[in-house]
């Protein structure tokens, strides 16, 4: 079973998905308490799961997110990083990480950046 599965039987229909052993290990607390934390009236319980991820298996944070949680419609789409291009270039270009790309990219001139982005540019349509 998909996670989404799981969180639309906590969100809308009420009805327990989670029967068996099988169903237990397909339920991914992380997925479900992320979705979940988006939302003000569901964030509280999602971050008591999170703070309680050692001590309670993945049926018993089902049974609490199943029967605590008030039936509603949720949907949201989940928060995606932005995206740098200058940050990319200076990766390609010195070879760095992520994480040194950006203290790199800050000491930079923009006559520089200019000069990297013509060395890495491999032509074609924009």
């Amino acid at each position: 079973m998909s996670p989404f599965q799981y969180l639309n039987s906590i969100n809308d229909t009420k009805k327990n998905i989670m029967l068996d052993d099988l169903d237990e290990k397909g339920y991914v607390p992380f997925m479900v308490n992320r979705s979940l934390s988006y939302f003000p009236d569901t964030v509280l319980f999602a971050n008591e799961m999170n703070k309680l991820h050692n001590s309670l298996d993945n049926k018993l944070q089902y049974d609490f997110l199943i029967n605590i949680i008030r039936k509603r419609k949720r949907f949201s789409k989940w928060i995606k990083p932005d995206l740098d291009s200058d940050i990319d270039v200076v990766k390609e270009y010195y070879g760095y990480s992520n994480e040194k790309a950006r203290q790199v990219h800050h000491l930079l001139t923009s006559e520089q950046m200019n000069e990297l982005r013509k060395k890495v540019n491999k032509g074609g349509r924009k």
